[in-house]
């Protein structure tokens, strides 16, 4: 087995793989994960939504299905086709204040997406395990000054997070009704922090907004600096939700509930914290504080993943600085590089996973 696919344990070597949302951030960096761990892997989502993109940048070769999951027939139609042994489900309207401006597509999305989906995958012959991604902005938001746990109570203000909360309940009903008995395919949620890494380019998120305004030679305008968030590269969530898959793959009953994969106390840091290290990594960077009214987003968030480190043996691999210092050199570098760079700092991560023992990368 190479060097290549022989983390986790070579589980995703030839697996056919359905992964919907491949257009996106996270699943364009999966997509190419999963490539990387040999699966064969079929792509479901909607056209990238911003240019440049980090899917069209990555230019992998895969089938590729453009489909809106709110159309039953045609999610049905495809799950049936393709018959995947897995199923991760990252497709999603990811935006807090996009929620606002949409709530009904939010929702649609979100919730009846998903349940078109769940219910396509009940006649899926060859079907193992199923993987639906959520959020940490699921939990009902208390301001508290610990992490939320993955048996804390559901809820959400805005309407993205309250389709994700509902997504967690949509999904907890299929486990118990159809996928619950013995035989039958294994149904897990993942919840993780807010992920940053190169590539992104979403609307009304930080480091891009940042990254923009430093092209147009703008200072940034940021809406609150003292908010806090559980922040971590995007390699770090999917290696946990790569993990939680191979447990599944198993055969592991008891992973199939819900899951925290957040960074540990020293990655939970303020807006204005995180422009601060990112400046240490990319000097120009400037930015100031919008004076102007903005919509409700909690303020303080954390997750508490003791339950993934326990239970899988996950753990973060870069702390913030190294993330910070990752997602500069790749916003940097992309130009004269290009996609390049994504398949260099999966390597160095996976290099890192290895030199701290991590036994999912191969580690001793």
């Amino acid at each position: 087995m190479s060097a290549a696919t022989e983390a986790f344990g070579g589980t995703f070597r030839g697996r056919r793989v359905l992964l919907t949302g491949h257009t996106g951030f996270k699943g364009s960096w999966l997509a190419l994960w999963l490539q990387g761990l040999g699966a064969e892997v079929h792509g479901l989502a909607l056209d990238p939504d911003t240019e440049p993109s980090h899917w069209q940048l990555l230019g992998l070769d895969m089938p590729d299905h453009r489909i809106d999951l709110r159309d039953a027939a045609a999610v049905a139609a495809r799950v049936k086709a393709i018959n995947p042994e897995l199923v991760l489900h990252l497709a999603a309207q990811p935006l807090v204040r996009k929620s606002y401006a949409q709530p009904l597509e939010t929702w649609s999305t979100n919730v009846m997406g998903t349940a078109h989906l769940l219910d396509a995958c009940r006649h899926a012959e060859a079907l193992r395990a199923i993987l639906v991604v959520t959020t940490d902005k699921c939990y009902q938001n208390r301001e508290w000054c610990w992490g939320y746990r993955e048996n804390d109570a559901l809820g959400g203000h805005d309407p993205y997070s309250a389709s994700k909360a509902a997504t967690e309940i949509l999904v907890a009903s299929y486990r118990e009704s159809f996928f619950g008995k013995p035989g039958q395919p294994l149904l897990a949620t993942a919840r993780a922090g807010n992920v940053i890494g190169g590539g992104d380019w979403s609307a009304d998120r930080l480091i891009p907004d940042l990254v923009r305004a430093q092209d147009a030679g703008q200072e940034l305008l940021i809406r609150a600096p003292r908010s806090t968030r559980p922040w971590q590269h995007v390699l770090e969530s999917l290696s946990g939700y790569l993990l939680l898959a191979e447990q599944l793959l198993a055969g592991r009953a008891s992973a199939a509930s819900a899951w925290n994969f957040g960074p540990d106390a020293a990655g939970n840091r303020s807006v204005q914290e995180v422009l601060t290290r990112m400046q240490a990594h990319w000097p120009a960077l400037r930015w100031q504080v919008d004076a102007t009214a903005q919509v409700h987003e909690a303020q303080l968030l954390m997750l508490d993943s003791a339950r993934a480190r326990s239970e899988l043996g996950w753990e973060p691999i870069w702390a913030l600085d190294q993330a910070l210092a990752a997602t500069a050199a790749w916003y940097q570098g992309w130009r004269s590089q290009g996609a390049d760079l994504s398949q260099r700092q999966l390597q160095a991560y996976l290099a890192d996973a290895r030199a701290l023992g991590r036994a999912w990368a191969g580690g001793a």
